[in-house]
């Protein structure tokens, strides 16, 4: 399955990766589409509106029982009122992992994914591996992107679609007792919060 995280068989994401650059080429030379423009949009949703967005609601509810409590309540209402609206984001769950049980997200149908909080999806998440065997293995995927849990963990496995989407919230990790929010923040990785990634002590 390729991700980001593995050289092998990269024969998905070239494939794609040609299909989506011939395609921007067409565009481009009928003046459809600015470049300029498109790269400004992309930084957009990769770097400001994007996974550091989801890092400040993770690290939150980390530091705020309060506001750990609406996220479970009413995930939607309380990411807008971070002020983190928009594509793709409307409609939006939050799910807690625990020592008992581990999240993770895919959508099965397309590739349905909160963007406000996330940025763009990753190529491996819109891949028909992905899509396919993380529900039928979701074990199995995990420890291809490094993860492996205890026997004892259970996994769920939350399909994305149009009407709902999800954000997992990592286990905060040992050794972070008394940091900040803001201290927390650059421990969380986008792939932590669709559930493929742990967040690590710090070292």
């Amino acid at each position: 399955m390729p991700h980001d995280h593995h050289d092998h068989d990269h024969s998905e994401l070239d494939d794609m990766t040609s299909r989506v650059m011939a395609l921007e080429k067409l565009l481009t030379d009928k003046g459809l589409i600015d470049p300029a423009a498109l790269d400004v949009i992309l930084d957009t949703y990769e770097n400001h509106v994007g996974p550091r967005n989801g890092a400040k609601v993770v690290a939150r509810a980390w530091t705020d029982p309060d506001f750990a409590r609406a996220l479970e309540e009413d995930a939607t209402a309380a990411i807008h009122g971070m002020g983190f609206a928009g594509r793709q984001g409307e409609h939006l769950t939050a799910v807690f992992n625990t020592a008992e049980q581990h999240n993770m997200v895919v959508c099965t149908l397309c590739s349905c994914y909160p963007w406000s909080v996330l940025g763009l999806p990753p190529v491996w998440y819109k891949s028909m591996p992905y899509r396919s065997r993380a529900v039928s293995e979701p074990r199995a995927v995990l420890s291809e992107f490094g993860v492996t849990l205890p026997e004892g963990t259970a996994i769920r496995v939350w399909d994305s679609t149009a009407e709902m989407r999800y954000l997992v919230i990592p286990m905060r990790p040992e050794g972070t007792e008394g940091w900040t929010a803001a201290q927390l923040e650059p421990l969380v990785s986008r792939d932590a919060m669709i559930g493929t990634a742990l967040v690590g002590a710090p070292s």
